[in-house]
């Protein structure tokens, strides 16, 4: 049977691991909210900041979620799966990028046009080399994810799983990552636990 085993949640200027609240920015803080993430819990990643906001919310939540979770010395880098979606998929960079093409294309963003490449920069970080795919929906489609997840690790495609919804447009950023396991007896990994874990039931980027 499998199990969500860790989760992390960021919404709102707020960050919760395993369903609690462990992190809110104090007033005065930076403005820019991904930074102050990352400066708070001194990761030490200089790619970080090459990255579009898309693949730094989703790097950070799996940061985070791995942190005090995933056993990688227990996994083969082939036996962990990535598996991501999202509303507008790399729609905030396709924006940003389009507005330097008036005066000089900006290569840097062009590379983030499509949000698989945040896949990318998670398995680049974490070593993961398993399947992975990105999944387009209006929103976060738990019942979705748990059936493919599901069908990954009970066909022996893969051991383990990170999962879940990583969405940015504009000022607006939504994630909710879950690791998911087997045999470790925590939190059943079904579609209610996961909307459960998120706040609310079929959640739609707000």
């Amino acid at each position: 049977m499998e199990y969500i085993t860790a989760s992390c949640i960021i919404r709102k200027n707020s960050l919760y691991r395993n369903g609690r609240l462990v992190w809110e920015p104090p007033p005065a803080g930076s403005a820019d909210f991904l930074v102050s993430v990352y400066q708070h819990f001194g990761f030490q990643y200089p790619k970080f900041y090459k990255m579009d906001q898309l693949g730094k919310l989703g790097w950070l939540a799996a940061e985070l979620l791995l942190s005090d979770g995933l056993d990688a010395a227990d996994y083969r880098p082939e036996d962990i799966a990535v598996v991501l979606s999202n509303a507008n998929a790399s729609l905030d960079t396709d924006y940003r990028f389009f507005a330097t093409v008036r005066d000089i294309p900006s290569p840097a963003l062009f590379v983030y046009t499509l949000p698989n490449i945040m896949i990318g920069e998670i398995c680049i970080r974490h070593q993961f080399k398993g399947e992975n795919a990105f999944f387009i929906f209006e929103s976060f489609d738990a019942g979705f994810i748990e059936a493919y997840v599901r069908d990954l690790m009970e066909n022996g495609k893969a051991r383990a799983c990170v999962c879940g919804w990583v969405e940015v447009l504009g000022d607006s950023y939504t994630a909710a990552l879950y690791l998911i396991e087997k045999n470790l007896t925590t939190l059943p990994f079904t579609a209610e636990n996961m909307n459960s874990l998120f706040g609310t039931q079929n959640t739609r980027h707000d």
